[in-house]
């Protein structure tokens, strides 16, 4: 084994971190109309009035938690310079799937480690009381940040509670305003009537970057992230053909470009070209329909583990119903519950969603008719790594034994 040792390398990078999505810029570029929109709807905080509530929403990577970072440092700012009393709290709501759970989490935002409350064993009417207590007590303009706040799901009295808090006479002694930000486009319009009234008072769309756009954001960070000349032509032009591709989101061209320097700076180049994007564009959608992959449901994987092993050494697209024969071979080995040829059909086809599989119509005229057929669109080596879960539990088919130890190499 070679001698192996680390040493600072800056051949490419001059801030590789402000390539990540925690990094605010000074400026914000190819969102003008939402910030105005934004800015707009935030005026009355500088002005000493009542805050407006404020929903946000459109798909990730669009830019909605960056723009409410960058204005709201900007509000607190000015803020100080004209004497507002103003508190911001941000609460990213991952993982919390109740509004109790995120009242929870902003109690303690307001509370020393010492003093916060447990998550559990506390009553929601006395959760309320002492955040509403919270906030008599800090007093001034307090703007709550509910970001991915879809993830409460149906539970959203607490989106009814905090808007309505000050009229309600839960608190005197401050303004408050709640600004949530919404991954899920649905999910503003599956609130009951009277919190879509009370928190959607000011509702800002974010839609999806498009190429030009997604090259104003690249250009921006390549400027503070990489040396000068370290960025071939054309490769802020790829990079953001990719991401407006991938449903227009700055992150995904974001992390190209970074995963595309990072192979530049393994081979020791000093300019990432279009080759080095070419080679991060495979890896990344290598992992992401891995994942994919892994996260799908037993029966799903069942029938994908059937539709690999049929394909194994065979150049012809395989038949639902052959692939259910051998799908109901798993099941047997593995004591699954068979589902019908249908459900079979359907799991196919949400797997064809993911771009694991291919489906081709055929008519073999009469008796035959027509009917579908599919192959696999990754190769069988990096689907069986993402299913060793599966393996491990129904055992390796005879048909492809000889690929096996090629995917162990891959997830490992």
């Amino acid at each position: 084994m070679p001698e192996i040792s680390f040493s600072p390398d800056d051949s490419l990078y001059r801030d590789r971190d402000k390539l990540s999505e925690d990094y605010t810029p000074e400026d914000i570029v190819g969102r003008d109309d939402e910030i105005q929109r934004y800015h707009t709807a935030l005026q009355p905080v500088i002005n000493g009035e009542d805050p407006n509530n404020i929903f946000l929403y459109g798909k990730t990577g669009v830019g909605k938690t960056a723009v409410t970072r960058y204005l709201l440092n900007q509000l607190q700012h000015d803020s100080e310079t004209y004497d507002i009393d103003l508190t911001t709290v941000e609460l990213n709501c991952e993982g919390l799937t109740s509004s109790y759970q995120v009242a929870i989490k902003l109690v303690n935002e307001f509370r020393d480690s010492d003093n916060r409350l447990s998550n559990t064993g506390h009553p929601m009417h006395e959760v309320l009381e002492q955040l509403f207590t919270e906030f008599d007590d800090t007093g001034g303009t307090i703007l709550i940040v509910l970001d991915e706040v879809d993830n409460i799901g149906d539970d959203d009295s607490l989106l009814y509670q905090l808007p309505r808090a000050r009229s309600n006479g839960n608190i005197e002694d401050a303004r408050l305003g709640v600004i949530g930000i919404s991954n899920d486009l649905a999910f503003r319009e599956n609130l009951r009537p009277e919190v879509k009234s009370s928190l959607a008072e000011v509702n800002i769309r974010f839609p999806p970057y498009d190429a030009e756009e997604l090259q104003e954001v690249l250009n921006q960070r390549v400027t503070v992230s990489f040396y000068e000349d370290a960025i071939a032509d054309g490769v802020i032009e790829l990079c953001a053909a990719y991401g407006a591709k991938d449903g227009g989101d700055a992150r995904k061209a974001l992390d190209l470009l970074r995963a595309a320097a990072d192979h530049a700076r393994a081979k020791d180049a000093t300019i990432v070209d279009e080759d080095n994007v070419a080679e991060a564009r495979r890896e990344l959608e290598r992992e992401e329909v891995m994942d994919g992959i892994a996260d799908l449901a037993d029966q799903h994987k069942l029938s994908l583990y059937a539709l690999v092993s049929l394909q194994h050494n065979q150049d012809d697209p395989s038949r639902s119903k052959d692939i259910y024969e051998r799908y109901q071979e798993l099941c047997d080995i593995s004591h699954h519950d068979a589902r019908t040829l249908r459900r079979v059909r359907d799991f196919l086809g949400e797997i064809e969603g993911l771009g694991v599989i291919e489906s081709i119509q055929r008519n073999q005229g009469y008796p035959e008719g027509k009917y579908n057929a599919y192959e696999l669109g990754h190769d069988e080596e990096m689907i069986l790594a993402a299913m060793s879960d599966l393996l491990n539990e129904v055992g390796i088919h005879e048909d492809v034994a000889d690929v096996v130890e090629k995917s162990d190499r891959i997830s490992a």
